[in-house]
């Protein structure tokens, strides 16, 4: 039986951040116990096509998942087994924002088999948090933390955001040692894009606030990559770092690395269920509708809501192979594109190869090969050198 990962896409929120452009929604609470249901539906119409397959990460995302009521998320994590396999002992991660979480919900969600918990921080620093329209402050992170803490887990991720209009190196210096303070198992860190049409875009138009500055991003990025380990994270990945412990060795991510997100930079299957999630297995990347509303309607009538799916070329599987696994610090190995494949890495990009390490973008050696420290800033450019 082969394995994959089942992500579960819940779209609401308390509220739209100044930033985002994922696909999230505020408000509809009317629609959250069908949205469930069709949730249902759909993990039941996927078992004939996944039924063999078997389910070893569950990453539940957002929007936020916690906005739900606590019956409706454990009715929805709890009837999922019978409609698709999941392993036992799966790493089973639920995101959370701080202000919708406390510790009786928190300690039914681990006493029900969530052992992961990734809190949406986002900053330590009340400025920035009211900058970005976030609906928490920080002493309701700092309480969230502690909740989950007392609600027993011990695998706990932290996102933070840098590279803000007006932000600082000193404030962003601040807020790691104060995220670091709190010992997170894990950090993702993310620069900041200005996504069109949202209001963070709009303000920056107008000119009331300043476009972030790349060359200062990059430099908090440094920043993060040296703070990060001299507190004894691993770097695994170009955004995420895990606590490093005896057991990790060599190339490969840590134990603690959120082994779901492994499988996207691996190139490895997973199912998507609930609106905008996708899903790939093997040879078709397919994609959902994104309007709650349709998809419900969709389920309940018996049709599909797929918006798209595209059957990869060997070509396609090459170029996202590569592309995703460089953003791994572990990069490609040689043996496992050689077995997946049947050929040699520099058989078939030995020229890009020779180039992008002539540059000091790739590092190259017996194992593989991997983004050098400085092919992590420019990570889009070498990316792009591997598109058909």
């Amino acid at each position: 039986m082969r394995t994959a990962g089942l992500y579960i896409h819940i779209p609401f929120c308390r509220s739209k951040c100044f930033y985002c452009d994922f696909c999230s929604y505020a408000g509809m609470e009317e629609l959250h116990a069908d949205y469930v249901q069709a949730l249902l539906a759909e993990a039941a119409n996927e078992s004939g096509s996944w039924g063999e397959t078997l389910f070893d990460t569950v990453y539940i995302g957002g929007g936020t998942p916690t906005q739900l009521a606590l019956d409706l998320l454990l009715n929805l994590w709890e009837s999922l087994p019978t409609r698709l396999p999941i392993a036992a002992e799966a790493e089973v991660t639920i995101e959370a924002n701080p202000g919708t979480v406390g510790r009786t919900t928190l300690s039914v969600l681990r006493s029900a088999g969530v052992n992961r918990l990734s809190l949406g921080v986002q900053s330590l620093n009340e400025q920035e948090l009211r900058l970005l329209g976030r609906v928490h402050t920080v002493d309701e992170a700092r309480a969230a933390i502690e909740a989950a803490r007392q609600a027993g887990f011990d695998n706990l991720n932290l996102d933070l955001i840098f590279g803000l209009p007006g932000q600082s190196l000193a404030e962003w210096h601040r807020s790691l040692e104060q995220a670091l303070a709190l010992a997170p198992e894990h950090l993702s860190l993310y620069a900041l894009l200005i996504e069109e049409g949202t209001p963070l875009a709009e303000h920056i138009a107008q000119g009331r606030l300043s476009p972030p500055d790349d060359d200062l991003a990059a430099d908090m990025y440094e920043l993060a990559q040296d703070l990060l380990e001299a507190a004894g994270y691993r770097h695994y990945e170009i955004s995420n770092w895990a606590r490093s412990s005896s057991d990790d060795r060599g190339h490969r991510a840590p134990a603690l690395a959120c082994q779901h997100n492994l499988k996207y930079w691996r190139n490895e299957p997973y199912l998507g269920l609930g609106v905008a999630a996708h899903s790939y297995d093997g040879q078709h990347r397919c994609a959902n509708l994104q309007e709650p509303r349709l998809y419900i309607e969709r389920i309940a009538r018996g049709l599909s809501v797929r918006a798209s799916c595209l059957h990869l070329m060997e070509e396609d599987r090459l170029a996202e192979t590569m592309m995703l696994g460089l953003r791994l610090i572990e990069g490609i190995d040689r043996n496992e594109f050689a077995y997946r494949f049947g050929h040699e890495l520099e058989e078939l990009y030995g020229p890009t190869i020779r180039k992008l390490g002539g540059q000091g973008l790739l590092e190259v050696d017996e194992v593989g090969i991997r983004l050098t420290r400085r092919g992590r800033l420019l990570g889009n450019r070498v990316f792009a050198e591997f598109l058909p």
